[in-house]
């Protein structure tokens, strides 16, 4: 697990500057950045803590979704398992009929592929900043990064 120290402290600027622009001030030593790399595996959010989870392969991020600190499961397991939830990470590849195909994906190796081949970054929030500072944290990033898996079929990309 390491901190990191590149393009990724630029999103806490950007941040910063996004709330200053809002009248809003943010402490960004209640914001830790981690890259869990590739291979990867995840860790329970800390206590009284808020998370955004990134999933990125080569140079596409694929999924960027947050949990609050009563959904663990979502932060930590869901996006590997296709049955788990109605909408995940796991599924939305499974669906992708080209890449399965080139990846040779399917329901019982989906989970340690990708453990195996994706980047994952996690953003931990200190509680203390609140719901909407995660929600506002969570869109800037869907903004700058547009992920492939975000959103509906029917949205405009």
């Amino acid at each position: 697990m390491e901190t990191i120290k590149n393009d990724y402290d630029g999103i806490k600027l950007l941040f910063q500057q996004i709330c200053e622009v809002l009248g809003k001030n943010v402490d960004l030593n209640k914001i830790q950045i981690i890259n869990r790399g590739r291979p990867h595996e995840t860790e329970r959010l800390p206590e009284n803590s808020m998370g955004i989870y990134m999933f990125k392969y080569n140079d596409k991020y694929l999924k960027i979704g947050k949990a609050n600190s009563k959904s663990n499961a979502r932060f930590t397991s869901q996006h590997y398992n296709s049955g788990s939830a109605r909408s995940n990470l796991a599924k939305s590849l499974l669906e992708d009929v080209e890449f399965c195909k080139k990846q040779s994906l399917n329901k019982d190796n989906i989970k340690e592929w990708m453990k195996q081949n994706l980047e994952r970054i996690d953003i931990i929030l200190d509680g203390e900043l609140n719901v909407f500072t995660l929600n506002l944290l969570e869109a800037c990033l869907h903004y700058k990064y547009n992920p492939k898996y975000e959103g509906y079929k029917i949205q405009e990309r």
